[in-house]
Parts: C-alpha cells; sequence; structure tokens
C-alpha cells in the first residue's frame, strides 16, 4: 500500500479508490441497488417525481423509479461505453501507429495522411455524425466514437516507435537476423504499450462524457436501459422543478471522469520519472 501511494500520490491512491469503489457499485448493482426492478427499467407510476428522502435517498423520475438504482445500472452501460472506446481506439491505432513508424518510406505516408483525414474532423462532431448514420443504439455509439478516437493512438505509437526503432538494442536483434515480426513484439511493444496505457487512462474521462453526450442526444442506448447522459437528458426537460433527476447522473459523471482523469495525471508522472531514471 505504501509502495502504491509513493507511487502514485496522494491524488492518484485516492482517485484510484474512487474508481474501484464506483466499479464495484456498478458490477454488484443487482445487489446493492435499492429498488434493482427500477434499474432494470420498471417503472412506478405512483411514486413519481418524489424528491430525496430516507426512502428514495436521490428522489425518483418521471416514471417513479428510485434515480440512485437507475444510476448504478446506467453506470454499467456508461462505464462499458468509455471502456470499450479506449480498447477499441486502442486496437486500431496501435498496429497502425507502430506498422508506420517501423516501416517508414511510403507505407508510413500513406498511412499517417489516412490518420490525418480523421484529425481533420473534431472528434465530438464526427462520432455525432456517424452515430445519426449508424442509429441509435450501444454498439452503434461505440462504434461511432471509437472510429473518432482512434487516430490519437496511432500518431503517438508512431512517435513512440519511431525513438525505439533507432535503439541499440532494436539494431542487434536485426543484426542478428530477428525477424521484423519478433522485433516488433518482443522489443518495441511493450515499450510503446506503457505510454499508451496512460494515455489511455486519460482519455477514459472525454470517452464516457462522450458516450454521454450521444445518449443526450439520443444516439445512444434505447429505454428503458438505464444510461447517465439520457438521464441528464430526461432531467433536463424539468430542470429545476426537479434538479435531482438531472443533477444526480451529471454529478456521476462528473465524479467518475475526474477520478479517471486524475488517476492518468498520476501514471503519467510515474512514467515520466521512470523515464528519468532509465
Amino acid at each position: 500500500m505504501r509502495t502504491l501511494i509513493s507511487r502514485l500520490g496522494l491524488t492518484g491512491t485516492l482517485s484510484l479508490g474512487a474508481i474501484i469503489v464506483f466499479l464495484t457499485a456498478i458490477i454488484f448493482a443487482h445487489l446493492v441497488s435499492p429498488y434493482p426492478d427500477h434499474g432494470a427499467g420498471a417503472p412506478n407510476i405512483a411514486e413519481r417525481f418524489q424528491p430525496p428522502s430516507a426512502q428514495y435517498w436521490l428522489g425518483t423520475d418521471g416514471f417513479g423509479r428510485d434515480v440512485l438504482s437507475r444510476i448504478l445500472y446506467g453506470g454499467r452501460v456508461s462505464v462499458t461505453i468509455g471502456l470499450t472506446v479506449v480498447l477499441f481506439a486502442l486496437l486500431i491505432g496501435l498496429p497502425i501507429g507502430i506498422v508506420a513508424g517501423y516501416a517508414g518510406g511510403w507505407l508510413d505516408e500513406v498511412l499517417m495522411r489516412i490518420t490525418d483525414v480523421f484529425l481533420a474532423f473534431p472528434a465530438l462532431l464526427l462520432a455525432v455524425l456517424l452515430a445519426a448514420a449508424l442509429g441509435a443504439g450501444m454498439f452503434n455509439c461505440i462504434l461511432a466514437i471509437s472510429v473518432s478516437w482512434w487516430p490519437w493512438y496511432a500518431r503517438l505509437a508512431r512517435s513512440e516507435v519511431l525513438v525505439l526503432r533507432s535503439q541499440p538494442y532494436v539494431t542487434a536483434a536485426q543484426i542478428m537476423g530477428v525477424s521484423h515480426f519478433g522485433i516488433l513484439v518482443r522489443h518495441i511493444l511493450p515499450s510503446v504499450l506503457r505510454p499508451l496505457s496512460v494515455q489511455g487512462a486519460l482519455d477514459f474521462g472525454p470517452a464516457l462524457l462522450t458516450g454521454s453526450a450521444l445518449s443526450f442526444l439520443g444516439l445512444g442506448v434505447r429505454p428503458p436501459i438505464a444510461d447517465w447522459g439520457a438521464m441528464v437528458n430526461a432531467g433536463r426537460i424539468v430542470f429545476p422543478d426537479r434538479w435531482w433527476i438531472a443533477v444526480a447522473p451529471g454529478v456521476a459523471i462528473f465524479v467518475l471522469a475526474l477520478a479517471f482523469s486524475l488517476l492518468g495525471d498520476a501514471l503519467r508522472d510515474t512514467e515520466k520519472s521512470r523515464s528519468d531514471v532509465d
């Protein structure tokens, strides 16, 4: 524990703790939710628009559903979108960046020009356009954001490979007759994954916000499935009289995105310190 705190610092450790608490509550939402059936979407019209109370800690929405239970169940969708977007973007951008940086020449030029085409569009605008074209749905939302997200990972991976390919151990491996694939997998990929994993932690917050924005616009999951962005949109209609419906999921988005951003900053500082030592 002391080693973890010393590496991440107090802020990074607190952020990691908050993330663990959030993810644990979300994963076991069916066990910790006060009203699991509300979280799954079952209405309770008799209890519509109840303010926060001892019975409903965060009040109820327009269908009488417990907002706390909806947040816990909606977190599954929102967090899944954020994590999957980062994973998909990494899986797309990493091989493109590695191949471009290692091969160089015309292949590097072609791959980077394709990357520049995607970078020419604002990420959020491109995601909205793609999601609107594909239609509402969780997978379409993830796909739309991932397509607009991967170029940053390709650029970062390429810049790392350009430095690594001139290192003495890579040159020695080439002289010894190690295949290009073997050099990429054994010598370059592990070193590239460290900064990209840090970038992934930093990007989770923006990915979560982008996914929530698409859901807010009606381009995410369909009702009655809970989603934080859709909950904010539903609360917007009755705000500020029934403020809790929009504020509660908005706070959840803010806290989790901030926690991942602070953790990413701590990991980046740790990675920078390790690089300086090396």
